[in-house]
């Protein structure tokens, strides 16, 4: 009973005020119904370079990078809708991640990724194409013809 009244909470407090603070205070574009766990990284040096589309899920520990320090370059770092980015991942300042991506976990994306595909490894490859993704980047194409809508 405990844990549902935390998760409760957690969905209808802490979620939505999370997405309040990237959205109105530093400026992200971040789509609706985007997941974003806690201890995802965020560049906050240039916070309006991240853009992520609707229905996204950012696992546990992704870094999004927005900028360069060595270079002293401030670029838009763009994640598609209805993606999956795993536990660790990192997301390069001015890499592309087109829609229907799943970059899988520990995965370093050093260039742009196109649409409907898997990439891992780093630097991150394209390991599969022309898959099919639902809301969040469940996998439509394996056998989960209905994801379940939380």
């Amino acid at each position: 009973m405990i844990a549902r009244i935390r998760n409760f909470i957690f969905r209808k407090g802490v979620v939505k005020w999370m997405l309040f603070w990237y959205r109105r205070v530093y400026g992200m574009d971040i789509g609706d119904h985007t997941r974003i766990s806690r201890g995802v990284r965020l560049d906050r040096t240039n916070p309006k370079g991240i853009h992520i589309g609707q229905y996204t899920a950012l696992t546990g520990g992704v870094s999004v990078l927005s900028h360069d320090f060595v270079m002293r370059e401030w670029k838009d770092t763009r994640i598609g809708s209805n993606c999956f980015v795993g536990f660790n991942a990192i997301i390069l300042p001015g890499v592309t991640v087109g829609d229907n991506c799943i970059v899988a976990g520990n995965s370093v994306v050093v260039k742009d990724v196109p649409s409907n595909c898997v990439v891992m490894g780093n630097p991150a490859r394209v390991v599969e194409q022309g898959i099919v993704t639902g809301p969040w980047g469940i996998r439509l194409d394996k056998g989960n013809d209905n994801p379940v809508a939380y």
